[in-house]
């Protein structure tokens, strides 16, 4: 049997992940929250990673706000790269497979394309610098490990898009989202699955691959998919976000 450390245990994929443990009798699961395992700090990592005896490690811990990072750069950077590094070093000391999530937002969106895993990455704003950062440090540690980099993630699990707008759909007849910025969005689950299945069959064989909902579409188009709440097209510009926006950054699964 396969034992697989998750970490973000209470975020969007940890969630949808415990969701599903049934199906994949062949895995043993192990889920932690900062209050188990506090994935920046070094003294913790190693001596967690001593006992479990761990042959994966799927790291779903991340800072996420968009817009808060502008701000708050150092938390991004601990969560985004000093864990990843930190959760690689104690992988390739005690020979566990690591699997880091990322983002599409490490593209600048110009492409006019979905994205492959050898397009180079030139982030345009403080989030995906610190996802980015986050790659470069695993390939830097080495060892064995695969990035995922996925796109537009939501579920009916945690918060997120579409947790988000079921609840404003509730006390609104109408919403406003943005239909100028493109993605790929991805329901979680699906990640999950794809994830353990790979996991089970020992499948992974590059350091970067994509996975994603596969359909290119915008915010509005998903809002629309979501909820029968009559959903007015906005231009992002008129959000005044902190953050700058990769106008596409649709990925193609790997």
């Amino acid at each position: 049997m396969k034992k697989v450390l998750v970490t973000g245990a209470n975020g969007q994929l940890g969630l949808a992940t415990k969701a599903v443990t049934a199906a994949y009798p062949d895995l043993s699961f192990v889920f932690s929250g900062k209050k188990k395992l506090d994935v920046t700090n070094s003294q913790q990592i190693d001596p967690f990673f001593k006992v479990n005896c761990f042959d994966y490690c799927i790291n779903a811990a991340a800072y996420t706000n968009v817009d808060k990072a502008e701000e708050e750069t150092e938390a991004a950077y601990l969560l985004n790269e000093t864990a990843p590094r930190l959760l690689a070093e104690a992988c390739k000391a005690h020979n566990v497979f690591l699997i880091h999530i990322s983002t599409d937002y490490v593209f600048d969106g110009t492409k006019g394309a979905p994205y492959i895993t050898a397009d180079k990455p030139n982030p345009i704003n403080v989030y995906g610098a610190s996802k980015l950062a986050g790659e470069q440090a695993l390939a830097a540690v080495g060892g064995d490990y695969c990035i995922v980099r996925t796109s537009w993630l939501y579920s009916e699990y945690g918060n997120n898009f579409q947790t988000k707008i079921l609840e404003k759909a509730k006390k609104n007849s109408h919403l406003q989202v943005v239909s100028d910025l493109l993605g790929t969005p991805t329901y979680a689950p699906n990640l999950v699955i794809f994830l353990l299945n790979k996991i089970n069959d020992s499948a992974f064989t590059s350091n970067v691959e994509h996975y994603s909902g596969g359909k290119t579409m915008s915010w509005h188009a998903l809002a629309k998919r979501l909820t029968q709440t009559e959903i007015k097209e906005i231009a992002s510009e008129t959000l005044n976000l902190k953050a700058k926006r990769p106008n596409n950054t649709a990925l193609q699964a790997t």
